[in-house]
Parts: structure tokens; sequence; C-alpha cells
């Protein structure tokens, strides 16, 4: 669910109902294979169920994890054609080779009237949109998408982040609930009993953080006799350089543009990782790494040795979810949000609402798309959340007095010995994270959501970025992504490498300058133009 953490979250048009009705360049009344017909000329019921009187057949290609049944038989879908009265006849690939299924299905001109959990880029979608592959879904959702609508109406960083710079919308995305706080942000998590044992208060500054991770290095908390622990154990840097961007003012618009944002004295977008700041930011790191208080290969260290050192209870702070879910170890906390160097005190490692944008996508193959769209519509419906996220009530969950729900003792404990993923997997289809829909802290039982989550995020609201500020990834015009595609690649993938080199001490900060000299070189200054136009398009009322 990271991603993302994910991961949080106006365009040429006043992206609300004025995109549905379609405000876009003369093409989003024209819905491309299918179009918005009028409920009787499709023969479907507008509301309720079922969708159709007469039984259709949809093809439909997705991507799916080893965790899942088989689609064509999981309970899931076999018991929403029953409501619906449509049968959905799915293709499904593994995860691993979804890209290159898809594209040759696209390529061949053999692809279905549905994209499911295919996880297309926002190039993509523009890319096949223009192209007429997939239709514009602006007047479906407008007639057919009431809950949908509904999602969009109240958090207008939804609307936009899903629609092109043409006007309209060719996919619709993974939703996680701006309110379900503990799944957009959480700081890191710090192992409390250790503090306990040193003496040690909750870090409020840098030094203090230093100090902390320090004295776990040091002074045997776990107390073997052996200096084995790991101050700060995690998979790569990029936790810790998320944990403490909002320390040294940096990302002041979140991360989904990791690389650009405000700058605070010209009001212009601002390439982070040539910033003084970032600088001092790497420096910082590069101390810690220096004084053995990180993973000393954290940069190329598998998650599998560090799973292993969590398990042992060997990790000060780990930057992951609670490892009580994944390393079955009680007792971390939440981190504070540290005050940085300049006086900054905010938590900025808050990516956009939106997931994936290109999860549900309809081509012009589509025969009843005004019926898919309501299909598709269910699933952001508390009822519908509930069903593809807990299914069936004493079945595979049960519901309290006061309606808080929690999977049955067969799924927690399976007598099979299957995971959660893998019990839970055989008649849904949740487990992976791939997938259209709408992640409620009511009905979500992944990590995020436990007790301790939730109060870990509620520990960092006080410095988290306020909503309104809070920038979904740009979409760009079909030009300035052909232009963005010859410069991007390289630039971001230089900026890793050397990130990585800045903080190992591979590379001496004395070469700072040579660093940004050769991403001027590389078109920074263009890349930076581009994201300018994308955060104007954004902001336009």
């Amino acid at each position: 669910m990271k991603g993302n953490k994910r991961g949080k979250m106006l365009l040429a048009c006043m992206v609300t109902i004025t995109v549905l009705a379609g405000c876009s360049s003369g093409k989003s009344a024209d819905t491309g294979g299918g179009g918005a017909k009028e409920a009787t000329e499709a023969k479907i019921n507008a509301t309720g169920y079922p969708i159709v009187n007469e039984s259709i057949t949809v093809s439909a290609f997705a991507g799916k994890f080893f965790a899942n049944a088989d689609w064509n038989n999981i309970r899931l879908w076999t018991d929403y054609e029953k409501k619906t009265n449509i049968h959905v006849k799915w293709d499904t690939v593994q995860t691993d080779t979804l890209k290159e299924k898809r594209n040759l299905l696209l390529a061949g001109n053999d692809y279905p009237e549905m994209f499911y959990a295919s996880a297309f880029s926002r190039t993509d979608l523009l890319k096949y949109g223009k192209q007429g592959a997939f239709i514009p879904l602006n007047d479906l959702i407008d007639k057919y998408a009431p809950n949908f609508k509904a999602v969009m109406e109240k958090y207008p960083i939804i609307a936009k982040g899903i629609t092109m710079p043409d006007g309209n919308i060719y996919g619709l995305p993974t939703i996680y609930d701006p309110e379900f706080k503990s799944v957009l942000y959480g700081t890191p998590w710090v192992k409390q009993e250790w503090l306990d044992k040193l003496g040690l208060k909750q870090p409020e500054t840098l030094d203090d953080l230093y100090n902390m991770l320090k004295a776990f290095k040091e002074n045997d908390p776990n107390g073997n006799g052996q200096k084995d622990e790991i101050a700060w154990g995690a998979v790569g840097t990029d936790g810790l350089l998320s944990y403490l961007r909002g320390s040294f003012g940096l990302n002041n618009h979140g991360t989904a543009n990791i690389n650009v944002d405000t700058d605070p004295t010209t009001g212009k977008v601002r390439f982070v990782p040539t910033d003084p700041h970032y600088k001092e930011l790497l420096q910082f790191v590069n101390k810690l790494y220096k004084d053995g208080l990180l993973e000393q290969d954290i940069v190329s260290v598998k998650s599998t040795e560090v799973d292993s050192k969590g398990m042992q209870g060997l990790l000060g702070v780990s930057d992951s979810v609670d490892p009580v879910a994944i390393y079955n170890q009680k007792g971390y906390v939440g981190l504070p949000v540290l005050k940085g160097p300049h006086g900054d005190q905010s938590f900025n490692a808050y990516g956009s609402p939106l997931g994936n944008i290109g999860m549900f996508v309809l081509t012009d193959k589509a025969k009843h798309p005004e019926a898919m769209i309501r299909w598709m519509d269910y699933f952001y419906s508390d009822e519908g959340i509930k069903l593809f996220f807990m299914g069936w009530k004493d079945e595979t969950y049960k519901e309290d007095a006061n309606g808080n729900v929690d999977y049955t003792d067969e799924i927690k404990n399976n007598p099979n010995g299957l995971n959660l993923d893998q019990a839970i997997g055989q008649y849904l289809i949740w487990p992976g994270g791939y997938y259209p829909g709408f992640v409620k802290q009511q009905f979500f039982k992944g990590a995020e959501g436990l007790p301790t989550s939730v109060e870990n995020a509620k520990k960092a609201e006080p410095y988290v970025l306020p909503q309104d500020q809070v920038w979904p990834a740009f979409n760009f015009t079909q030009d300035e992504q052909s232009e963005l595609t010859t410069i991007k690649t390289d630039i971001d993938s230089y900026v890793m490498e050397m990130k990585d080199k800045f903080i190992t001490g591979n590379e001496s900060f004395d070469n700072w300058d040579k660093y940004v000299d050769a991403l001027q070189k590389m078109g920074v200054d263009r890349y930076v133009a581009i994201y300018q136009s994308a955060a104007e398009r954004y902001v336009k009322p």
C-alpha cells in the first residue's frame, strides 16, 4: 500500500462537474466506441440491480498476484455476476509479465473491452486515449457513476489528478481515502524498550536522532553482551530521506513529484536535488552512515536480510510498517517529526491519495461501456468496498454491534497454514495491492490499519502538510511528455546514483558543484520548465 505510502494525494478546465460535462478540446463528449448512450438504448438499468436485465459477457485483461485463485471462478466475481448480470471473461497474467503482455495486446489490436488492474502509466493513458483505443470516461462518470463522482466532488485532487491536459479522463484509479491517515503517512518506528533501557527520550532534533542511534549501536540495549544491534535498519535510503525532507524544508508539496517543489524565495518550481538544503540532508545522512548508525549495506542489502534481522529483534528503528506486522516484534512506536537545522519541522513524505490512475480502462471495443462504468462504480461505494476487502459476513468476516469488522479465525489463523493474503486470496483479489477502488480504514485490515499505525499517524499529523498544499503526480501534454521522456530518465537515474554515492562516501561532497554542472548539461532547466507548466495548469481555477 505504500506504494506508496504512499505512499498524497487545476487543469485548463475547471475539474469538477465541468470536466464531467465535457470541457475538453471538443472530444470529451466523444466517448469512443460506446459513448454514454441512453440507458434504454444500451438496455441497462441506470440505477439498482441487476445492471442489465439480460446477461452480457465482457472480455477483460488483468494483472494478478500468485495469492489469488482463478478469477473466472473466484467467489468475488461469481457472486458479483449474480448481482449484475454481467459475466466477465478474465484473461489474467502475473504482474511480473503484465507490462509486456498488455503492450503486445495493444500492438496487435487484440485487446479486450476492459483493462482491469493493468496499471497503465499516465503516458500510456494519454497515448492510447489520443489514438482512440481508450475511450474517455467523462460523460459515463457523469451519468452512471454516482459513487465515483461524489468522491471527485469531495476531493478535488482526485479529479485533477486523473484528468489529462486534453480534459479527458481515460482511467479510474486506486484511491487511498484522505481520511485514512495511517495509510497516507506515518513516521519510522523506534523500539521503545531500548529507549527505556538506555534512559533516552524520543528525539526532537537531528542531534537527538544521531545520539539515540549512536547509543543503540554502542550500549547493548538488547542486553546480550554483543554489538549486534542495527541502529537504523532499512532497505535503501529512501525511507530515511523521506522522513527527514521536511526537517530540511524540502518537498513542500509532498513526494508525488519527488524531485520538484516550490522554491520558498521565488515561488517557482525548484529542482530539489540541487538545492543547498538537499546537500545538507545528504551530508547528515552521510554522517550517520560513516559512523555506523545505519545498516552498512543499506544501499544494496536484500529485503530478506533486513527481515531476518528484524525478526530477531535487532532493529532499533525500522522505516517500514509496524514491525509487529512483518517481524512479529511488539513495542515499536512512531518517531517524532524532528526540528531541522533551519527551524523546519514538517512531515512532507506525503504522497497523493491517488494510486495508479490507469487501473480501470474501457477500450473502443467495449459494447456496453455504460454498463461497465456502473459495474466499476459499485466498488467506490461503502457496500462495494466492504465486499471487495472483507467478503461475506459470518463466512470471511465477523461484525460486532458497532459495525466493526474483522476476518474470521479461518482467515486469520488458517488451518491449512495459509497466511492471510493466501487465505483471503481464495475469495477476494485485493492481496498484492493491484486494483482500482477505494481503500477505507474501516474495511482495510493491512498493517496500516493497525491501532499502532493509527496512533503513529496521529503523532505526525500536527506537522503534516495541509491537503490543499499537496500535489498529485502531474499529467503532461503529449509534447511535454515526449520532451520530458528524453531527459527525465537520465536525470532521475543520475540523481539516484549520486544520492547513494554521497551518502556512502563513494563521492566526495567536494564534487558537489560538478554534480550540479552535470545535471545542467543533462537538461535540468528544461525539466524544471516542463514541471512549471504542469504546476501552473494544476493551480489554475
